[in-house]
């Protein structure tokens, strides 16, 4: 995340409309006009030259700007229940009634999480509390910031514990060594009602879901999701929605972990009122999940940038990601993302910080292409910009082919050394690959045209330059 921004925590990633439009006053009279979502559900924005306590006396409901790094929000799959699969007793309103008895700021990342979820992640906390099938208890995994691994908790925790267990970890943590130690110092210290753990948690595989436009909620409602490709909502866009959400008896707007909003329970009769309220803001409502799918760092033009070329490639070449995620990151040495796929910038060498060198990058996947393994494997090391859509149409199709059935983990890399080379031509405006095993769909070049056999006139589908802006260059991917 970008350190000049500061955060608006949104607890759980709920709010009400009136609350978001409290806050949205606050950040315009900020000098403000857009606000970024972070993938820890909360609010995201730089403020400049102006002071916090001047700006949070404007608010009717106490927000708190955070500027201290060490302050975490807490993360909760509120925003899936009633709209996707749910374990049986665990209902929106649970997930209020927790979330309320937070009293304090936590330093710590904790996730409230249903399992037979996946729109929200649920191993990205310090402290991972995971449905169980018996009502109102939770499993624990825990993995404390100076914790090389994740471990369960011994004992199932009750709901209305959750909140206590947290508060008292928050005190102690930095001196607890093992899962162990702290169920010995939380069991000394605390009267908890915990339930003994039967059976291991068993994580179900689910295919990403598609959770943009408007959908049928039971028999008469209706759920809304929101996308913005680059991250950057509109404010003067989103009072006027608070304003529709309360005029309409809307109570709740969730933001998703992946810069995105649904809107739950809209009336049957406030839907046609709802569709021309977007038609009038042209928003588009139907993205493709090539576009959707993506976690993205905050505020970063090359990461987006990168991933629209990604997605441009995939597209041109009607390749299938359905149930696949990807994220981009800048910092190799971190790794706590929750997508499919990840693509590594590598950072460039010291030694040659003054030069401007070409960036490389990594990608790897989880094993079984599943996030909740929390087990990266390496697919490719050390790869240039170019050869990244190759690398990935060739993964998204492994993907496919393990897809319903065990898969055997290679721990070993592949290399850019065992890797195949043929030739294409690339633009050199944009970087637009022509491949003739594609052809070009948007210039209606069907596939296996050589470079040579097209036409005097054609041009670049993606910047328009001329085909003589176009260089043979070898392009490496996996055998």
């Amino acid at each position: 995340m970008n350190d000049d921004l500061h955060r608006i925590l949104i607890k759980g990633g709920v709010t009400s409309p009136g609350e978001l439009k409290d806050i949205i006053g606050l950040l315009e009279a900020a000098g403000l006009n857009e606000v970024y979502f972070g993938s820890r559900q909360d609010l995201l924005f730089p403020l400049k030259g102006v002071e916090e306590g001047q700006l949070e006396r404007i608010s009717k409901f106490n927000t708190n700007i955070i500027t201290y790094r060490a302050y975490q929000n807490i993360v909760s799959s509120y925003v899936s229940a009633d709209i996707f699969d749910m374990t049986h007793w665990l209902k929106g309103s649970t997930y209020l009634y927790i979330l309320e008895g937070f009293d304090f700021l936590p330093k710590l990342k904790i996730n409230i999480t249903d399992p037979k979820q996946r729109l929200v992640p649920l191993f990205s906390g310090n402290l991972n509390f995971i449905a169980s099938e018996n009502e109102d208890y939770w499993y624990l995994n825990v993995k404390l910031p100076q914790w090389e691994k994740a471990a369960y908790y011994p004992v199932l925790i009750y709901s209305w514990d959750i909140t206590t267990i947290c508060k008292a970890i928050e005190d102690i943590y930095e001196d607890i060594q093992d899962v162990e130690e702290l169920f010995f110092v939380l069991n000394k210290n605390l009267d908890t009602n915990n339930k003994t753990i039967e059976k291991e948690l068993k994580v179900p595989y689910l295919t990403f879901p598609y959770y943009e436009g408007m959908n049928r909620m039971g028999l008469d409602q209706y759920w809304l999701g929101l996308y913005w490709r680059n991250n950057r909502y509109d404010l003067s866009f989103l009072k006027e929605f608070c304003g529709f959400c309360l005029d309409n008896s809307i109570g709740k707007i969730c933001i998703t972990p992946w810069k995105s909003f649904v809107v739950k329970g809209i009336q049957k009769q406030s839907r046609p009122a709802l569709e021309r309220f977007l038609g009038q803001w042209g928003i588009n409502v139907r993205h493709s999940q090539l576009e959707m799918n993506w976690h993205l760092p905050v505020d970063d033009n090359q990461a987006l940038e990168l991933k629209k070329f990604l997605v441009r490639s995939f597209d041109q070449n009607d390749i299938s990601t359905y149930g696949l995620t990807f994220g981009i990151s800048n910092d190799v040495g971190k790794r706590s993302h929750f997508a499919s796929v990840i693509i590594e910038k590598n950072s460039s060498p010291t030694i040659i910080k003054d030069f401007d060198v070409r960036p490389t990058y990594n990608v790897l996947h989880f094993v079984n292409f599943d996030p909740n393994t929390q087990k990266y494997l390496a697919y490719a090391q050390d790869v240039d910009k170019i050869e990244l859509p190759g690398l990935l149409m060739e993964l998204s199709k492994k993907y496919f082919n393990q897809l319903g059935r065990e898969v055997e983990v290679n721990k070993t890399p592949k290399k850019v050394e065992e890797q195949e080379t043929k030739t294409i031509h690339q633009c050199q405006s944009c970087f637009t690959v022509y491949d003739p095993l594609y052809g070009d769909v948007t210039n209606n070049i069907p596939k296996g045209t050589t470079f040579k056999e097209l036409p005097d006139g054609y041009t670049c589908s993606v910047c328009e330059a001329p085909k003589s802006q176009f260089e043979k260059t070898e392009l490496n991917f996996s055998s």
